[in-house]
């Protein structure tokens, strides 16, 4: 497939969960594909557990879907292990690579467990000294609710703090990105830590006044879901000097469009396919 653009680094292409698509979601092999494919920023969500461990997980619990218990058996409750009620080393136990997903039929299967943040980071690290060799960041979610304070995960400013601490034990902040659909970490990132990029990740339908209103300022970055965009909402983003990172676009055709439309980075199941496009950085 011919490259679509010249210049890759026109766009920052984004690993969601690594490479959902290609390999088990939020695992050291799914970052380490996404690297392979060049991409320049490595997307991921992050939950705590009991013991205060910061683990990488799109739920925070452990979901029927991807996950099979410490004896090998597939369950249905998906609440039924809330990862704020488990240790670390309870969270580790269950295989969450190798039930493959309906969903994403060429995912790899593999038997791999949910990884700390911190191991993660050292794997990516070592995986670009070894071979890709160009750093990449790193856009990290953090997942939190109002009715799940206390309960699901900690309160905004426990949470947002186990995970600063985490981060910077390995990486300069300048190479993170924070990102979430609850604004309240927003706000607190923005007054405590001012120094990291946030992204306000948006799948509502109001209008982009109202959620900056509701925000109470400008995040360097705004997140929607890729179908609530048009071009004319890109311009009117670039006019108040807020760069446009749509989520999850996963064919040739959509990425096309949004980059026509002139969106400063997309974010992908399939790193694969941008990098058949030409979007990734030369390999």
């Amino acid at each position: 497939m011919a490259p679509f653009i010249s210049n890759a680094q026109k766009v920052d292409i984004q690993g969601h969960r690594g490479a959902r698509g290609m390999m088990p979601e939020n695992t050291i092999p799914a970052f380490k594909y996404a690297l392979d494919q060049g991409v320049t920023t490595l997307e991921l969500d992050v939950v705590i557990t009991k013991d205060k461990k910061v683990v990488v997980s799109h739920e925070p619990w452990m979901s029927p879907e991807i996950c099979l218990t410490p004896d090998n058996a597939e369950f249905k409750d998906d609440k039924k292990y809330n990862i704020y009620s488990m240790t670390y080393d309870e969270v580790k136990a269950f295989d969450c690579g190798y039930l493959n997903s309906t969903r994403f039929p060429q995912q790899q299967k593999l038997h791999v467990s949910k990884p700390l943040l911190s191991d993660v980071i050292k794997e990516v690290e070592k995986h670009i000294k070894s071979y890709t060799q160009y750093e990449v960041d790193y856009n990290i979610e953090i997942k939190s609710t109002r009715d799940g304070d206390g309960k699901s995960h900690p309160e905004v400013q426990e949470f947002s703090d186990l995970v600063y601490k985490t981060i910077d034990q390995y990486l300069p902040m300048s190479r993170i990105v924070i990102q979430s659909f609850d604004f309240r970490v927003l706000q607190y990132w923005h007054e405590k830590y001012p120094e990291v990029r946030l992204a306000a990740l948006v799948e509502n339908t109001r209008s982009i006044e109202t959620n900056m209103a509701n925000i109470g300022f400008k995040p360097r970055i705004y997140s929607p879901y890729y179908k609530l965009l048009t071009k004319n909402k890109v311009k009117e983003l670039h006019d108040m000097g807020i760069k446009v990172i749509p989520w999850t676009v996963n064919e040739a055709k959509e990425m096309k469009q949004l980059i026509e439309w002139g969106v400063d980075g997309i974010i992908t199941d399939y790193p694969n396919i941008a990098n058949q496009l030409g979007l990734t950085r030369p390999n």
